[in-house]
């Protein structure tokens, strides 16, 4: 061998050996990873002295298509967690035909309390996106996206498990012997939050809250600012993904597709505004598009938030 034969070999096994772990990667965040639910625990110390404990179950991003059974399976299986309270956090659709996966999923949970936001895919299909542009950005709107039946998912929502919507709009809720009020947006994503409308909605409850919530489906930083303002002692959030793919053992997400912090875009953290700082659950969601069916350091989950007395 001679000595320019030396250099050429180990590019070719350096090439080789990076082909290899990138095929490795794809498999298993395309083949595994994506399958391998989680249902992620906190616990927060929120209740008046005394209270019993509250389980609250996040979902939030399944984006359902009407094939996905396995998906289906596991998040009917959450009702076994016996939650008191669900927050839903929009994008349940990701098929033009997905309420039929949402109805078998959601099914169990019929007649325990819930309150719910929208995501854009509650109201459009998704579509083909270039996944590198995510990283100039939060994502740009499909204006000819495809319509679905956001009309027949509330009303499944609503009156058939009795969950309570707040895309713009507060409301009360009875968990375990107390008041929780709650207000939320639809999706800012889309800029379809309506943040001027929620003081009004919030002073129509009344007083005597023992809980007051913000609920919406894109953390963006004007949202939960105003959220804090408002007086919510808890936020909940979806929409990341987590990132979606991520390098291992990273607290930061490498994309959030929105201006949260990339070390906030999963989990539960602290947001702080105007002297407060407020338990922030983000949820990297149960799902992913249709069209980017990959999930990497970074696995599928709910979150099971128990709150115990102060």
């Amino acid at each position: 061998m001679t000595r320019a034969d030396s250099p050429a070999r180990t590019a070719l096994t350096v090439l080789g050996t990076v082909g290899a772990v990138g095929v490795g990667a794809a498999v298993w965040g395309i083949g595994i990873e994506r399958y391998l639910f989680t249902v992620r625990r906190h616990v927060l110390r929120m209740l008046p002295p005394g209270a019993a404990p509250i389980r609250v179950l996040h979902l939030s991003d399944a984006h359902m298509a009407p094939w996905q059974h396995r998906k289906q399976r596991w998040i009917a299986s959450l009702a076994a967690l016996r939650p008191d309270v669900i927050v839903n956090t929009g994008d349940n659709i990701g098929h033009i035909d997905g309420l039929a996966g949402i109805r078998d999923a959601f099914a169990p949970f019929r007649g325990i309390p819930g309150l719910f936001v929208h995501g854009s895919n509650d109201h459009v299909a998704p579509s083909p996106r270039n996944p590198f542009k995510y990283f100039s950005g939060p994502s740009r709107h499909v204006i000819e996206a495809e319509p679905v039946d956001v009309t027949a998912l509330d009303a499944f929502l609503s009156d058939e498990l009795g969950w309570t919507g707040i895309n713009n709009a507060a409301a009360s809720i009875a968990v375990n012997g107390l008041r929780i009020d709650a207000f939320g947006v639809n999706d800012a994503h889309r800029d379809w939050d309506d943040l001027d409308a929620l003081p009004d909605a919030m002073a129509a409850l009344g007083t005597g809250a023992d809980l007051t919530w913000g609920v919406t489906h894109a953390p963006y930083r004007r949202v939960l600012d105003r959220f804090v303002e408002l007086g919510a002692e808890a936020l909940f959030a979806g929409h990341t993904h987590g990132g979606q793919v991520r390098i291992p053992f990273s607290p930061k997400a490498l994309v959030a597709n929105c201006d949260i912090p990339l070390d906030q875009a999963r989990g539960l953290s602290g947001w702080t505004h105007g002297g407060r700082t407020v338990p922030l659950n983000v949820s990297a969601g149960i799902g992913h598009s249709i069209y980017a069916p990959v999930r990497f350091a970074c696995r599928p989950e709910a979150s099971l938030i128990t709150l115990l007395p102060r």
